[in-house]
């Protein structure tokens, strides 16, 4: 590694597999004037919260913040779209002075009544932390009055990074949780948690689980309702994927309902058919696990005869892997090796120990792993490794073009389902049209490029 791009203070939260001895740092505030890719906290709330597509979202604060989240995800919705209008109270010079209680409340009344939403998030932002506004007084006080769920969500910017964010949206569903009627749901019921429908993910992933047997009672927050999740403590299982954003809201649940739950992923073959096996198997019950088998064998029997020329075509080729939450990154490791394409580097923004000595177990030597990495460190790790595809989401994406390096959009504004089989094979082709796209003849080598 190139140590003028690697400040002193980051050198723990890097590693290479099989080449460095200790565990990693991780999970901690971001370092000053090292441009994390982080985002902020009110962001990590709003990412999570915003596919619950019948409730009211109110941004107290400036509007920049509501801009800068505006529409942040795909989110499809089957219905409502009340989540896409992104409100804001557009805090003023004089309401940081004089406080913004009253236009909140008036924003609140104005906003429900015209609306009707089933529920309303408020979402405090940076500045509402600085002059004290008491959230929690006018939403009691407003949900009072108009007789449906008023939740705060406090997510000032103070706290470290998004993971924080990630922990007020699911306080804010906690309260939500547990307010619905139960009756009517089977034994053989979850909650699919961590799925945002970015491209219709969720409306697959439903249907491989209803195919065997399993009754889905809410979407948290994918394609969301909030009179879903008002009755999620009612299902037997919840199964979560993107565990850094939802995982706080099953540990709640567990806590207050027991309700146990399994993490799993739904990208790639071996992931997916597992997360359909683990479901089968934990509630014991052989037909389930035999119709889960059954769907995957047809799958896959359909699948795999696809990607052969692909696979040959990649073969050798170099991946590196940047995401939010890691356990995303060993989904993708396992896809990239199912197309014979060779990891170099992987990293996210809010992994765990944990996250990273799996990591490590599973990648090649000298696969570099890294934590909450900055701009320069990424651009560095990709030139070292002559990078052929680089995987990320709309921060890293000029990192990649400016380094001649093809592009592969696994976040928040992509358009293509990349979940479940079907998935595998969209990923796939994604993944072969960019790195053999002819556009790379016309750019700086990539070592070349400052």
């Amino acid at each position: 590694m190139n140590s003028s791009t690697i400040l002193a203070e980051r050198a723990p939260q890097i590693r290479r597999t099989g080449a460095d001895e200790g565990a990693m740092e991780c999970n901690k505030d971001s370092l000053a004037g090292a441009v994390s890719q982080r985002a902020c906290v009110f962001c990590g709330s709003r990412v999570v919260l915003y596919p619950i597509a019948d409730a009211l979202h109110l941004v107290h604060g400036p509007i920049g913040c509501a801009v800068y989240t505006w529409d942040i995800r795909g989110a499809l919705s089957s219905g409502p779209e009340l989540n896409r209008l992104s409100f804001s109270t557009d805090l003023q010079e004089m309401d940081v002075i004089f406080g913004g209680e009253k236009k909140l409340e008036r924003a609140l009344f104005e906003l429900i009544e015209r609306h009707r939403p089933a529920a309303a998030f408020v979402y405090s932002t940076c500045i509402v932390g600085i002059i004290g506004d008491d959230l929690d007084a006018v939403c009691k006080k407003v949900a009072a009055q108009t007789k449906i769920p008023v939740l705060p969500v406090k997510s000032e910017g103070f706290k470290g990074n998004k993971r924080a964010g990630y922990e007020a949206a699911c306080h804010a569903m906690g309260c939500l949780v547990g307010t619905g009627d139960t009756s009517g749901i089977s034994p053989y019921s979850i909650n699919i948690l961590g799925d945002f429908n970015l491209a219709g993910e969720i409306w697959q992933i439903r249907d491989y689980f209803e195919r065997i047997g399993i009754e889905v009672v809410a979407n948290i927050t994918g394609d969301g309702r909030v009179a879903d999740i008002a009755r999620a403590h009612g299902a037997a299982l919840n199964v979560v994927q993107c565990s850094g954003a939802t995982m706080g809201l099953a540990d709640i649940m567990h806590e207050r309902y027991g309700t146990p739950s399994l993490r799993v992923s739904y990208f790639g073959v071996e992931d997916m058919a597992e997360a359909l096996y683990s479901v089968a198997r934990h509630f014991g019950d052989p037909v389930l696990l035999e119709r889960a088998r059954n769907l995957v064998r047809e799958e896959i029997s359909t699948l795999l005869p696809q990607l052969v020329p692909y696979q040959e075509a990649l073969r050798g080729k170099k991946a590196a892997i940047y995401v939010g939450g890691a356990f995303k990154a060993f989904s993708l490791v396992k896809a990239f090796r199912m197309l014979n394409m060779d990891v170099v580097m992987v990293g996210s923004q809010t992994g765990t120990k944990e996250d990273y000595e799996e990591l490590a177990e599973i990648t090649d030597p000298g696969t570099i792993i890294v934590d909450d990495a900055n701009t320069l460190e990424l651009a560095s790790f990709i030139r070292e490794k002559d990078v052929d595809i680089f995987v990320g989401g709309v921060k890293e994406r000029p990192i990649a073009y400016k380094l001649g390096v093809a592009f592969c959009d696994h976040n928040h504004e992509r358009k293509e389902m990349l979940a479940g089989f079907a998935g595998m094979l969209n990923f796939t082709k994604e993944v072969y049209q960019s790195v053999m796209s002819p556009v790379w003849r016309f750019v700086p080598r990539r070592k070349e490029v400052v």
